[in-house]
């Protein structure tokens, strides 16, 4: 099943239909959706290595505009963003996230930690609107831009890699999330 998954992205990658759908990926990653753009924008890139920087100019603009969402979703529906989130003294997450959260944004947006957590509790603490969307560029291209730089450059050597070793890849990649999901649910 798994390769089944990675062929079809591989030949999604060479239609029209790939840009549109990485974009719809990595807007609902940012509010929504626990998946990261990376699944898509990984085989995209090792499939077209001269969109590399296409593909993550879409997946940036697509993560920024989803993270607006995701902060609308924590400013606009409280109660859900607290459930979201998870935290039970408000007010001193409010205060942290006040303090921290211009790090906090940068940090997690590099990481493969769902970034909707990051954009719904900017959202929830009112964090300063253009100061989150600033960041979110920031952060969110840095992040595609070096995948995609790293794949376009380094890409045969990887995609042998990936090919070869496609569990293995996706069970560290999904450890990965799963292990960032923890660690800011119970330990941030």
């Amino acid at each position: 099943m798994l390769r089944r998954l990675y062929d079809w992205i591989m030949a999604l990658a060479h239609t029209r239909q790939a840009v549109p759908a990485l974009a719809v990926v990595a807007f609902a990653e940012s509010s929504f959706f626990p998946i990261p753009p990376d699944a898509m924008i990984i085989p995209m890139v090792l499939a077209e290595p001269k969109r590399a920087w296409r593909i993550a100019l879409v997946a940036t603009a697509a993560s920024v505009l989803g993270g607006l969402a995701g902060y609308a979703i924590g400013y606009y529906l409280q109660s859900f963003g607290q459930w979201v989130i998870g935290e039970r003294n408000f007010e001193a997450f409010r205060d942290a996230y006040a303090h921290w959260g211009l790090w906090i944004i940068l940090i997690k947006g590099l990481t493969p930690i769902p970034y909707k957590i990051v954009t719904i509790a900017s959202g929830l603490t009112g964090f300063n609107l253009p100061v989150f969307v600033l960041a979110s560029i920031v952060t969110r291209g840095a992040r595609f831009f070096i995948v995609a730089g790293l794949l376009r450059f380094f890409g045969p050597p990887i995609r042998d890699f990936v090919e070869r070793r496609l569990t293995l890849v996706t069970t560290v990649f999904v450890l990965l999330i799963v292990g960032g999901v923890i660690v800011t649910r119970y330990l941030v």
